[in-house]
């Protein structure tokens, strides 16, 4: 039977082989007392030094004037992986702090790991290999935070869009808080883009946060950032909010109208101190960003209903922008129909497609409740489903039911019964599309609000052709 060793027995031994092994690998090593005094260096390191016995006993530094076991020593924080100079010559060196059973330190002990840097070279070619990968994603990082479209991707004519595009350009020559109001799918994101890329901030962050995608509980990590481990799952090394991300740039914040009230005092806050707190910090970090917001909601009406603070929407609202929805422009309709097929055509290779007269008035007769996002949706499924170079009012039949009723040639009749089953089928589908945005797209709640089952719901929905986005 073996005999059991104690475990201070083993660990000594451990020490010892380990103190071994690495004497053996090592070019040379060295122990110091807790004043930084050479208490014993092996024959190795006296012969890399050139010295002998007669150091021991001095300090550290008559033997190796550039070493750094006088701070390991006192401080009892290791250098685990340095570069030394001696005289013409560089060490690969490890300092280890010497502590007793207690804690206390007393002393030090280094290592020579190698008596020539370039044994190095792959590690040190491997660590600039890793940080011209990291330097690389930082600029593609940074390439992403740039604005993505400006105001020629703006399409209209229209005397709305022109006015538009003189607000939006005197909007971006000055540095004040832009608010962009409009229906859904109007071109907010992309206004808000284009006046970043026009100032004097455009070599800087363009950072979006969508305020109705992101879950209340995690808003203001989100927009101010958190602390090393300031919440459970949080992340040990902590993290940047947005406002940080934005600093020197500018913050988009889509949808402000869905902020809940606690965080709107908090935004309220920076926005007038130009300062912000992480979450789980005590410390106060300034930022200097520029605020672009945008909303589809009634803001005006949400102050008045309480469900706004009025001192906000006056922070917000210095620069108002107003994007008129698509169907109070149809004159701009074909111009941005062209352009969205002739995107769709390049992304698929198949060459661009054209609208006939009788597509052009179906498309120009519709209400467009999703604005131009619901007729590049509308545009991409026709040109799916069908291959033919020319577009016509009959090809529009399946996706848009105002098509249907308005007769084969896509233009509404004088006949009255056509004109009546137009209007219905346009009052239906703004009304399932209004309860489908307020149910968040949850159908069996927008069935409740309407007053119908639920399969007469997706019945209708499939009757009209609207979207499952609603």
């Amino acid at each position: 039977m073996r005999k059991l060793v104690d475990s201070d027995t083993l660990r000594q031994q451990a020490v010892q082989t380990l103190f071994d092994h690495l004497g053996a690998l090592c070019e040379g090593a060295l122990v110091v007392d807790g004043e930084a005094r050479i208490a014993w260096l092996d024959d190795k390191y006296k012969q890399l030094l050139g010295v002998g016995d007669e150091v021991v006993g001095h300090p550290v530094e008559e033997a190796i004037p550039n070493s750094l076991m006088r701070q390991v020593a006192l401080s009892g924080k290791p250098i685990l992986l340095d570069l030394m100079q001696f005289g013409e010559r560089s060490f690969v060196v490890t300092r280890l702090p010497l502590k007793d059973e207690t804690g206390r330190v007393m002393g030090a002990i280094g290592f020579v790991l190698f008596d020539r840097a370039e044994y190095l070279k792959p590690l040190v070619s491997k660590f600039a290999t890793l940080q011209e990968e990291l330097n690389h994603a930082k600029r593609e990082l940074a390439g992403a935070r740039r604005a993505k479209y400006t105001f020629s991707q703006f399409l209209g004519t229209s005397e709305a869009v022109r006015e538009i595009k003189r607000l939006a350009r005197s909007a971006g020559q000055m540095d004040s808080t832009v608010l962009l109001l409009g229906e859904t799918g109007t071109g907010k994101e992309l206004l808000a883009h284009a006046i970043h890329g026009a100032s004097v901030r455009a070599a800087k962050p363009m950072v979006t946060i969508n305020v109705a995608a992101v879950p209340d509980t995690l808003l203001e990590a989100e927009f101010f950032g958190a602390a090393p481990g300031a919440y459970t799952g949080a992340d040990r090394k902590g993290r940047d909010g947005k406002f940080k991300l934005a600093d020197g740039g500018t913050l988009f914040l889509d949808e402000i109208g869905d902020m809940p009230l606690a965080l709107q005092a908090k935004l309220l806050r920076v926005l007038q101190e130009r300062e912000i707190e992480p979450l789980g910090s005590n410390r106060l970090i300034q930022v200097d960003v520029r605020i672009i917001a945008a909303t589809s909601r009634d803001l005006a009406a949400l102050v008045r209903a309480n469900q706004f603070r009025a001192d906000l929407y006056y922070r917000l609202n210095v620069v108002p922008i107003t994007l008129p929805p698509l169907r109070d422009r149809t004159e701009d309709i074909e111009s941005i129909a062209e352009a969205i097929l002739e995107r769709l055509g390049m992304k698929s290779g198949t060459g661009q497609r054209e609208l006939d007269p009788s597509a052009v008035a179906a498309l120009a007769a519709y209400d467009w409740p999703g604005n131009v996002r619901e007729l590049s949706n509308v545009l991409e499924r026709v040109v799916t489903m069908t291959p033919a170079p020319v577009l016509t009012a009959g090809h529009l039949r399946a996706i848009l039911p105002i098509v249907a009723a308005a007769g084969g040639d896509g233009a509404t009749s004088g006949d009255g019964d056509s004109s009546l089953t137009l209007t219905l089928a346009q009052a239906e589908r703004k009304a399932i599309t209004a309860a489908l945005q307020r149910a968040g797209g949850v159908k069996a709640q927008a069935a409740r609000m309407l007053g119908i089952s639920r399969a007469s719901l997706y019945e209708r929905i499939n009757a009209l052709g609207i979207s499952a986005e609603g």
